[in-house]
């Protein structure tokens, strides 16, 4: 395909290419969903390619399939890889769409989701990552609820991750820019990237932009890091909070030390108040923010008068 140069702060033109990349790891259950999300869309100009680690589960002759069936609009590659993170660079480095987007193979992009995102870069041509509102929907595709998206605000970033990545657009130039993805990364992946366009952009109006529209649908199931490996993810981010910003809030140390503690699932659920969890997320915080004590016991009286669901 040719390359698509789109200057920074120029409007998408109506033959702007769209690139999507799918990392894939035998997800025979979820995949073909992916792509019939993908390939139904009304966009004319969409380069769409799946970055396959060595699947072993049937997901090749699903892929073959489609490549055949869909030959010019679907391609993709099967070999190994270092995960997730060395999947979505590589597609990112084998296609040249000025707009960019990575679509997890067990989420889904809903009806009409890569034109409103390709109006919204027209309409704020300065706008890094566009984004709009997403689902989380169970392993059936059912909905369970809206993912909290929230406007984009620098400040609010630092404390909660309000961007649902699949739902999430990016000029081809930002994501390079910022570095790509962190390939050390296995968890928190997206969330880094945001902090890292943010800053990145921080002169702009908006560096990153929501739009109120329903883009995309994020699986929850049990083989899912965001369900089955919670404990891992939730510890990363909050490495990946203390490296960015020196500081981790009182939120994500309880949420993390209630969920091994009570073992309930924070996906979707804000975490149930509990004391053995607050003290303990008390006196591990000691250990991320003894540079910051006057701003972490106010932190934590916060949290305590506002409620977890506040944060």
């Amino acid at each position: 395909m040719p390359e698509d140069p789109l200057a920074w702060g120029e409007a998408p033109r109506e033959n702007t290419c769209v690139s999507i990349v799918t990392p894939s790891f035998n997800m025979a259950r979820f995949i073909e969903e992916a792509i019939c999300s993908v390939l139904a869309q009304d966009f004319p100009n969409v380069e769409y390619l799946i970055v396959d680690g060595g699947s072993t589960d049937g997901t090749l002759e699903i892929l073959q399939r489609y490549a055949k069936r869909y030959e010019g609009r679907l391609r993709y590659i099967s070999e190994p890889d270092r995960g997730q993170t060395d999947a979505i660079n590589k597609g990112f480095q084998l296609t040249t769409g000025s707009i960019f987007t990575f679509l997890n193979a067990d989420d889904t992009l809903l009806p009409g989701a890569i034109s409103a995102a390709v109006r919204a870069f027209a309409d704020d041509p300065e706008a890094a990552v566009i984004y709009g509102d997403a689902w989380h929907v169970g392993e059936d595709g059912a909905h369970i609820a809206p993912y909290p998206v929230e406007p984009y605000d620098a400040e609010n970033l630092a404390r909660r991750c309000f961007i649902c990545q699949p739902a999430a657009f990016m000029r081809r130039e930002a994501f390079a820019e910022a570095g790509m993805l962190d390939p050390s990364l296995h968890y928190a992946l997206d969330y880094d990237l945001w902090i890292r366009i943010g800053r990145l952009y921080a002169t702009r109006k908006f560096p990153m932009k929501k739009i109120d529209a329903f883009l995309a649908t994020s699986r929850l199931h049990p083989a899912s890091k965001t369900v089955g490996q919670m404990g891992p993810a939730l510890l990363a981010t909050i490495e990946v909070l203390k490296r960015h910003y020196g500081y981790v809030p009182f939120n994500w140390l309880y949420g993390y030390w209630h969920h091994r503690l009570s073992g309930q699932s924070l996906a979707v659920e804000k975490p149930r108040p509990a004391l053995s969890s607050a003290l303990l997320s008390i006196a591990w915080g000691v250990r991320y923010n003894w540079r910051h004590p006057a701003r972490y016991c106010r932190d934590i009286l916060s949290t305590a008068r506002e409620g977890l669901a506040g944060h």
